[in-house]
């Protein structure tokens, strides 16, 4: 059985050299369609609060309950959803391609489509950390409170990545954007750095598609960009088209 699991492995390996590469940026855009809320109102505001009370160093020392409670209702929420048929075209492109994904989003929904290659740059919702050690993280699908410790007892906190904070990921996904042979941007209003900036890594010849109902202008990239102001369910479903297309005209020759 260990020599067939071994082949298994060999096989897919060497299918995903053959494969083209793309590399999948994605924002708060892709998730809305399954019912996820975007938090930011337009006043600016989180959920009626200053982004700095509930999604950074200082609100959570200043007000721990508060940022406690506003991922509690967040990770509620989240567990009420599915993912919606962009998250699940995703998952059906890796049949052809080697598919690589890098959010910006904090909910699962890439992975329970079936994504199986995804990079989380601002952490998870259904994780925690400890407050003394960021590499003690553990699965967490309940509210979290004060009193919630790890096995030093330290206080845990939700495994996100708020304003002020580096970046863990970030030069793991630059490496990865780096080889893309294709770039899909999906559900970003390309304004938080530094993952705004990672499309600025691609190769200038690698075509970029660029999805979103209201997208940002992009300056300075020399790349062929086609952009689509569809949301993530639409613009994927022509993207997916194309791709698949483009696949059979080769095998044609």
């Amino acid at each position: 059985m260990r020599l067939y699991g071994r082949i298994l492995l060999f096989i897919k390996i060497a299918k995903e050299k053959k494969m083209k590469k793309i590399v999948v940026l994605t924002g708060a855009g892709i998730s809305a369609e399954s019912g996820i809320k975007t938090f930011r109102d337009a006043d600016g505001l989180w959920e009626g609060h200053d982004i700095m009370e509930v999604a950074s160093p200082i609100g959570w020392k200043k007000n721990p309950d508060l940022v406690l409670d506003f991922y509690n209702k967040r990770r509620a929420q989240l567990l009420t959803v599915k993912p919606n048929k962009a998250h699940e075209i995703l998952a059906e492109l890796e049949e052809h391609f080697d598919i690589h994904i890098i959010t910006q989003n904090v909910d699962d929904l890439h992975e329970r489509a079936g994504s199986n290659k995804v990079i989380h740059l601002h952490g998870e919702l259904l994780k925690v950390r400890s407050i003394s050690n960021e590499d003690f993280v553990i699965d967490w699908k309940h509210d979290l409170n004060l009193g919630d410790f790890d096995l030093e007892g330290n206080q845990l906190r939700p495994h996100i990545v708020w304003f002020g904070e580096d970046v863990p990921m970030i030069e793991h996904a630059i490496d990865i954007v780096e080889t893309a042979d294709i770039l899909i941007i999906i559900g970003t209003s390309l304004q938080v750095y530094p993952a705004a900036g990672l499309m600025n890594y691609v190769d200038q010849n690698v075509p970029v598609y660029y999805i979103d109902p209201n997208p940002a202008t992009i300056y300075d990239l020399p790349n062929e960009l086609k952009v689509l102001p569809l949301t993530a369910v639409e613009g994927m479903k022509i993207v997916k088209e194309e791709l698949v297309n483009s696949i059979q005209k080769t095998s044609d020759f």
